[in-house]
């Protein structure tokens, strides 16, 4: 009892100690985040925005408030340059500003493609002066030997993909996985963790799995239910295997690991690295190889 009787006594003193902290986070300007992307045979497209503080409100109607309108935005692939256009994009019926495509002005026409063994660069100009740039190089596309689909043990019809993949020996090759199910997904989506490289499987024949990527916050029933994350028995799956230059493979490695630690008071905090001079973000290359998975 007078065991108790202390225990009680001592949590009171802790109670007691209790002080509420309140913190006053400064607030940084804001920078220009660029969104930025070639790949084969597609022309290249450029996303610009602002970032934001911590602490403000993200939802679709300050979508635009965000936006880098106005900016003068070129890429040149080695052998000409050319300025790409703004556009207006219309996402949940809410037109959007800040999106820059390799398009022609008049007939919307593609002015330049993504060529493998390019290498490009991305020069942006802002309405207020700040300059950016950029260079990433477009790597030959590298195909996986074979893909399949698993189901999981204990599961009676849910698994994921499975693939094998034979790294040429020549280190310094990063990829990237995504996928999409015909008549589910509208977009390839990668999983967290899609983004590797073959520091340490340089030259070797092996075989790996991934997860479905899914669209964060989706409240899909199959993305919040058992399914979540996993492929079922019937889906047919198109698997995007890119191939990736090292800042592009950088940036989505870092920003997974940033999601995937989710706000964890254990994880070691780190910026996520840009390949963007004068900003934020990434200027990515892809060169993909597709390969289709029925899922049986």
């Amino acid at each position: 009892m007078k065991q108790f009787l202390y225990l009680i006594i001592i949590a009171f003193v802790f109670a007691s100690c209790e002080e509420n902290i309140s913190l006053d986070l400064p607030r940084e300007d804001p920078r220009v985040v660029v969104d930025g992307y070639v790949e084969t045979g597609l022309p290249p497209y450029v996303i610009l925005s602002r970032s934001s503080s911590y602490f403000d409100p993200i939802n679709p109607g300050a979508l635009n408030s965000f936006a880098e309108s106005g900016a003068f935005v070129t890429i040149y692939d080695g052998v000409k340059t050319v300025q790409l256009i703004e556009l207006d994009t219309v996402v949940n019926g809410v037109s959007l500003k800040g999106f820059y495509a390799a398009l022609d002005s008049v007939t919307k026409l593609p002015t330049m493609f993504g060529e493998e063994g390019r290498t490009y660069q991305l020069t942006i100009i802002t309405k207020d002066n700040q300059q950016l740039s950029s260079t990433a190089k477009l790597q030959p596309h590298i195909a996986l030997d074979s893909t399949w689909f698993k189901v999981q043990e204990n599961l009676d019809s849910l698994g994921l993909a499975w693939a094998n993949l034979t790294d040429p020996d020549s280190i310094g090759n990063c990829y990237r996985w995504m996928a999409k199910r015909i008549t589910k997904d509208d977009l390839f989506l990668a999983p967290l963790g899609s983004a590797f490289e073959d520091k340490f499987i340089n030259g070797q024949s092996f075989v790996f799995n991934a997860f479905r990527g899914q669209i964060p916050n989706s409240t899909k029933p199959d993305d919040i239910k058992e399914e979540a994350g996993l492929f079922k028995k019937g889906d047919t799956i198109i698997v995007k295997f890119c191939a990736v230059d090292r800042g592009t493979f950088e940036f989505w490695r870092d920003a997974e690991t940033q999601i995937s630690n989710n706000g964890s008071p254990f994880a070691v905090p780190s910026n996520i690295k840009s390949n963007i001079t004068g900003g934020l973000g990434v200027f990515a290359t892809y060169s993909p190889a597709y390969d289709t998975i029925i899922a049986q």
